[in-house]
């Protein structure tokens, strides 16, 4: 998709502030710091209009970009950062279930891993929730860029060995927000999943 517009419309902390106009929805999750925003900024050809933030857990709320008034993507508040309260983790996480669990405009989540890494607890955790409530979900391996290109099989055999991948449900994808690897096929997978058929 060719993107030229592209607005933040609410940060919500409950269903009643949720846009009300039934466009499709694509939500993104992941640790914190993991690349949502880097991810997001590459799909919507943007250099820092989602923001990037050194400060894990900055995101506490559900951040409705829309765009090119055709869908909505949702930044979801990352989950696995030990210096937010335990209160807190647990209003995200009624939040965010609330959401993943509820909306009826919600098509897919596009759950983030970091390349470089086996998937977290907290990554298989979520990545079996996703499956339990029958969510489509792409698994995008982020940072794709720091290892090398010959080893990109040898990470994605990891990551879906650990995460106990289905593929009938599932979709994945290696990444970079540097050299924009992956990107196309992000955009493939979502706009399967929102019915558009559009041009890159």
């Amino acid at each position: 998709m060719d993107v030229h517009n592209v607005a933040l419309t609410i940060s919500a902390v409950r269903p009643a502030q949720y846009p009300s106009d039934a466009l499709p929805e694509i939500a993104l999750v992941g640790r914190s710091n993991v690349g949502k925003s880097s991810l997001t900024n590459t799909l919507i050809q943007r250099k820092a209009y989602a923001r990037t933030s050194a400060q894990p857990g900055k995101t506490q709320t559900l951040n409705f970009y829309k765009v090119e008034d055709a869908l909505y993507f949702v930044d979801v508040p990352g989950y696995g950062y030990a210096k937010v309260s335990q209160r807190e983790r647990e209003k995200w996480g009624q939040m965010i279930e609330t959401y993943l669990t509820q909306r009826e405009t919600l098509r897919g989540v596009i759950q983030l891993v970091d390349a470089r890494h086996a998937p977290s607890e907290d990554d298989i955790t979520m990545y079996n929730w996703l499956q339990y409530f029958d969510i489509p979900v792409l698994v995008v391996a982020t940072k794709a860029d720091k290892i090398a290109r010959g080893k990109w099989n040898q990470a994605e055999a990891l990551i879906k060995r650990e995460l106990e991948f289905n593929p009938g449900s599932s979709s994945f994808s290696m990444f970079s927000s540097m050299t924009k690897a992956g990107k196309d096929q992000v955009w493939q997978w979502i706009e399967a999943h929102i019915g558009a058929k559009t041009e890159q």
